[in-house]
């Protein structure tokens, strides 16, 4: 499954480059809690059709409702309005937060564009099909909405003149092997948005790979890391448990700015790869820090895919930026139950 930022922007192109009237909501501000955080955005078209997301689905149908063609048989008038961009709360009241199936004490509000230009939305969109970072500033006096490179991720920021929020291109997972974990593992990354690239040299591997949607690569893991030019919205994760492969390319993804840098294997072969590393490629336990192993958070996962959910959400949760406890990681809760 693509990006869904990008694919709410392609799918509003389209229906803006053939003339059909639209609308874009983006989450500006919450208060409580909320089904979907600030940045969020979803599109909604003329005749109800919805894509993206800004709750658990009630919002989307009130937004329908009062704003589309699907119910014009029996509430008549019913249409995407012109002009400027306009604000929207729900949640205000306890009644309107149940009805709308928020948090007890959720509050969302929303920016409305009407009917946004299609020749911005193609730029916006082509930007980020070609990895770029970019941010969209919408100005409240006539909803003009304006394009450029971003510096790095920001959260969205609103004021009394315009909204910036910022889209950046999918993630991106490149695995190294392509065993039955790494089917496992390339497809909950794929349904969670990333695009995926798999590396595996060995033809006996690649000859049996049956997942969909991801790109495999034959070339030496290591060429393909440098080619590859993780960035921060990456990671790279080794899976062969053969240091011939692993080695080279770990320490190629350790230079880039890669968020998440991991190698599958036990606490003793963890050990064993630190210390190849810092015998025969100069390494330094500082210059390894950021090498994760053994990766994964501790389910007590003993199948390929308990342990593929293990590892895509540690994966997740580095990327989400949520500190996990010590006594989640592998090796720290392994000790803990051999009494160490």
């Amino acid at each position: 499954m693509e990006n869904l930022d990008v694919m709410v922007l392609r799918t509003l192109r389209d229906w803006r480059a053939v003339g059909k009237r639209a609308l874009m909501a983006t989450v500006v501000r919450t208060w409580g809690s909320s089904p979907r955080p600030v940045g969020s955005i979803m599109a909604l078209c003329e005749d109800g059709s919805v894509v993206g997301s800004v709750s658990g689905g009630c919002i989307e149908d009130d937004l329908i409702y009062r704003f589309t063609q699907a119910y014009a048989g029996k509430q008549p008038g019913h249409a995407i309005p012109s002009g400027p961009p306009t604000f929207v709360k729900y949640g205000v009241t306890a009644d309107e937060a149940h009805r709308f199936g928020l948090p007890c004490g959720g509050t969302l509000e929303l920016l409305l564009e009407y009917d946004p230009d299609a020749r911005g939305l193609t730029e916006l969109v082509r930007a980020l099909e070609a990895g770029q970072l970019m941010q969209r500033t919408v100005r409240l006096s006539d909803g003009v909405a304006t394009l450029a490179p971003a510096p790095g991720p920001t959260g969205l920021e609103v004021d009394e003149t315009q909204v910036v929020n910022t889209f950046g291109p999918e993630y991106r997972m490149l695995l190294i092997g392509a065993g039955q974990l790494t089917e496992y593992l390339a497809t909950m990354a794929l349904f969670s948005g990333f695009a995926v690239t798999v590396c595996d040299p060995r033809e006996e591997y690649r000859g049996t790979w049956n997942v969909a949607g991801a790109t495999v690569l034959a070339d030496m893991p290591d060429d393909v890391v440098a080619a590859f030019k993780p960035d921060r919205r990456s990671c790279v994760v080794a899976l062969t448990h053969d240091p011939k492969l692993d080695d080279l390319a770990l320490l190629e993804a350790l230079k880039t700015e890669a968020f998440y840098v991991g190698a599958i294997g036990s606490r003793r072969n963890n050990q064993a790869r630190h210390q190849r590393l810092i015998e025969h490629f100069d390494q330094t336990r500082q210059s390894l820090a950021r090498l994760r192993g053994p990766i994964g958070i501790y389910i007590g996962s003993k199948t390929p895919s308990e342990i593929a959910v293990s590892v895509m959400a540690e994966i997740i949760a580095v990327k989400n930026g949520v500190q996990l406890p010590r006594d989640m990681e592998v090796g720290q809760a392994k000790d803990v139950l051999a009494g160490k």
